[in-house]
């Protein structure tokens, strides 16, 4: 089926929309021209980012796990992309041949407060805790409802080399979601039997802007897409009749000017609906971060008025009320001597980019380092070396710092880190450490009910999808590239009628091995 003369727009810049249109090109028969993409920022990828250089220093707001035994939909996308770098090879090729030649085996996951690399061979579980987690694993989402964690798993739970491991890899809090946390526990239950090791983790070759969202977009761009960057869309024009919902028109802001697009019967609109990254701020050496909400950005707005007295369009309050219960904290580090490099491969035993995060399980801040393979960047010059860290609870006063990482420059955080690792802070001399905070990013693992995720194409909608973190997909997991580009799969799918089936859910919790293998890990 050619759709020659059908329009798409879409709202946000961000790798649900980027995935949308590649299935438009690829799969729905609809022309490149008739494209357009409306992005608020200088460039495209959303939360997939990657910036700076190295005499200011790099900047990473996150970094995004991959899996080969899951990830359906991305893969199944990205096996169309061709690499910048390798001809020939699709995106997905070149990063398959690089986790092949760089495998992930960590020698140092947890370490204690002395410095001590933990023995992580046992899970550390009670009874108690493995009968706790199977009830909540075998329990429907009907009754986990809104429920936290800490509502099926009692306080000594949160104390097991389990939970430490499984909760910064992917940064889970006690207070977040059950349902949330059942649907990891099924969706990634291969990983259970390996989580000390992360091996089934898999990296791009750079961070994930320049090793997907920059071959994405030439790619659109070579198709004919339209790219518009400082273009924000205050406003989507609904048409109420009949039940039904119909988009008709885009209010827009572009460099300061007001602008209305007309959406055409027929045509179609694609919305980024929330962010996880909103309101996000950098610090430097000297300052932390400035402290943001959604009233700096405006991020959440349009969603919240699309949603107003349509029910069907999601519940954005769910997500974006609580910032403390939603906030994290990284850091950059940009080096220019090997020093740091050598002895954190000395002490835990692996190369940069085989070792995975190393959690500092008794760090106030709950702090985390993990060292890529180099260069990290695209056009990194040779001789520079850039490292990325988290810590889930900034907000409270570190150990070797007495104030909170949300109060803290990078100077600051380098004391911090060097004071884990017992390393002399000279080490640090030539460094630049760029924080960043970002007050939503696990919004999307809040509690909710069901009906506070809108379906991709809502059920009264004639032409506009919703795509990103905020949606409900069943079974699979948010704060994923998966998720947003299964969304986007999806509503693609649904509104142009294409007749090709969307990767389905590898079903490894389905696996007798996986189970056994799961079981025997538990009982470590």
């Amino acid at each position: 089926m050619t759709h020659t003369t059908k329009k798409a727009w879409l709202v946000g810049g961000g790798i649900g929309s980027l995935a949308a249109a590649a299935f438009m090109l690829r799969d729905g028969g609809m022309q490149g021209s008739n494209i357009t993409i409306l992005e608020a920022t200088p460039l495209a990828g959303g939360s997939l980012d990657g910036g700076g250089n190295a005499e200011d220093g790099y900047t990473l707001r996150g970094g995004r796990m991959l899996t080969t035994d899951n990830y359906e939909c991305t893969w199944d996308l990205f096996k169309s992309i061709p690499s910048l770098e390798n001809p020939g090879q699709s995106v997905h090729d070149e990063t398959i041949a690089f986790n092949e030649r760089h495998l992930p085996h960590s020698r140092a996951r947890l370490v204690d407060r002395n410095r001590f690399k933990i023995d992580v061979g046992s899970m550390g579980f009670s009874m108690q805790d493995r009968l706790e987690l199977l009830k909540l694993t075998e329990a429907d989402e009907d009754t986990l409802g809104n429920s936290a964690i800490t509502d099926w798993l009692s306080p000594e739970f949160f104390d097991t080399k389990f939970w430490y491991m499984w909760a910064t890899t992917f940064a889970f809090q006690p207070w977040h979601s059950a349902v949330e946390f059942k649907r990891y526990l099924h969706r990634f239950m291969l990983e259970f039997s390996r989580i000390e090791t992360l091996a089934g983790v898999k990296r791009t070759i750079y961070n994930q802007y320049d090793s997907l969202v920059r071959p994405l977009v030439a790619w659109l761009r070579e198709q004919g897409v339209v790219v518009i960057h400082d273009c924000t869309v205050t406003d989507i024009a609904i048409d109420e009749q009949d039940g039904k919902l119909t988009a008709t028109a885009l209010h827009c802001q572009r460099r300061g000017l007001a602008d209305v697009i007309a959406v055409q019967p027929g045509d179609l609109v694609f919305f980024q609906n929330g962010s996880m990254t909103d309101a996000s701020s950098y610090g430097s050496m000297d300052s932390a971060p400035p402290k943001l909400s959604k009233n700096d950005s405006g991020g959440w707005r349009l969603w919240e008025k699309l949603a107003h007295g349509r029910p069907d369009l999601g519940r954005p309050a769910a997500f974006n009320s609580s910032i403390p219960e939603s906030y994290w904290a990284s850091y950059t580090v940009t080096l220019k001597e090997p020093a740091f490099f050598e002895k954190m491969e000395q002490f835990t035993g692996n190369s940069a980019g085989t070792g995975g995060l190393v959690t500092f399980k008794d760090s106030n801040w709950f702090m985390s380092v993990v060292l890529a393979h180099q260069p990290h960047f695209a056009g990194q010059p040779e001789g520079v070396q850039v490292f990325w860290g988290y810590a889930l609870h900034p907000d409270r006063i570190g150990n070797f710092v007495a104030k909170p990482m949300s109060d803290c420059s990078g100077a600051d955080i380098l004391r911090e880190l060097c004071g884990h690792l017992n390393f002399d802070l000279s080490i640090m001399d030539s460094a630049i450490c760029i924080p960043c905070r970002m007050p939503y990013i696990t919004s999307m693992f809040m509690p909710r009910h069901k009906s506070d995720r809108p379906l991709p194409v809502p059920v009264r909608s004639t032409n506009l999808a919703l795509v990103s973190q905020f949606v409900e997909l069943a079974d699979d997991v948010v704060f994923t590239v998966e998720y947003s580009v299964r969304a986007a799969q999806t509503a693609v799918y649904q509104l142009l009628d294409v007749q090709r089936e969307i990767p389905a859910i590898q079903a490894h919790d389905k696996s007798l091995k996986v189970k056994l293998d799961a079981v025997i890990k538990a009982f470590k």
